[in-house]
């Protein structure tokens, strides 16, 4: 009994050997590899959240472009600009046609931010560890809302309605990406409220109750120590009744 109450306290566990609690520690077994598991989910979540958070970097850019487009596009058609000086604007538009089609292809780790296709394109995140609920992610389709844009021959051939049409579409993306952000925060937070269950449930099976232990290693100790006080004096009578024969 002393000695097991030493494993126990100075291991820290209720089941330091199988024999201790075999159905104990086979249910601690799967509740451990659950709490694992549902800790990868987590992780995997915030790795969206990530990649998310990456691709509304690259909408608000884009918005930010299309922004200046939209405005070299109102002070092209200003009546006392000469040739040259839409020219110095459509030079600053080629540029900015560039850039955009260089956010369309962005990537978070390897994977595209954006689809290459006219409609957006989906991936889902596990939200259970088990994988049976899933949030979908969208890889937006920038390069088709911002097409007729990027295709314009120069500053002359775009109109604004154009441009226009292009600031929605990335503004309605954006909302789409801030929708889906939500989403994954609130899963994120049930799998941990998730994970401190079931790691309170294994607790309670698998780890020492340190003042119940203590109370058992007291007893042991005071039975440990009356039974080598008993022993002494059980030889110490001997030796005076050999004492009285000789």
């Amino acid at each position: 009994m002393l000695q097991n109450s030493l494993n126990r306290l100075s291991s820290g566990l209720k089941i330091v050997n199988p024999s201790d609690d075999a159905g104990g520690l086979a249910v601690s077994m799967k509740m451990s590899a659950a709490i694992k598991r549902t800790g990868a989910v987590n992780t995997n979540i915030m790795n969206a959240k990530s990649f998310l958070q990456t691709q509304d970097g690259a909408f608000q850019t884009a918005a930010k472009v299309l922004d200046r487009m939209s405005e070299l596009k109102t002070m092209s058609n200003d009546v006392t600009k000469n040739a040259t000086d839409i020219a110095n604007y459509d030079t600053e538009f080629q540029a900015l046609q560039d850039q955009l089609t260089s956010l369309s292809s962005e990537t978070f780790n390897g994977v595209s931010l954006f689809t290459a296709g006219a409609a957006a394109t989906s991936l889902a995140v596990a939200t259970t560890e088990d994988g049976a609920t899933t949030v979908n992610i969208s890889q937006a389709a920038l390069a088709n809302d911002v097409t007729a844009i990027v295709g314009a021959a120069d500053l002359s051939t775009v109109t604004l309605s154009q441009v226009t049409t292009g600031i929605e579409s990335v503004a309605t993306s954006r909302a789409t990406n801030g929708a889906q952000s939500s989403q994954l925060s609130f899963a994120s937070d049930m799998l941990t409220v998730n994970k401190q269950n079931l790691e309170a449930a294994n607790s309670r099976i698998i780890d020492v109750d340190v003042a119940s232990e203590s109370t058992q290693l007291a007893r042991a100790n005071v039975l440990v120590q009356a039974g080598a006080s008993m022993l002494g004096q059980a030889n110490a009578s001997s030796q005076i009744a050999l004492r009285l024969i000789g």
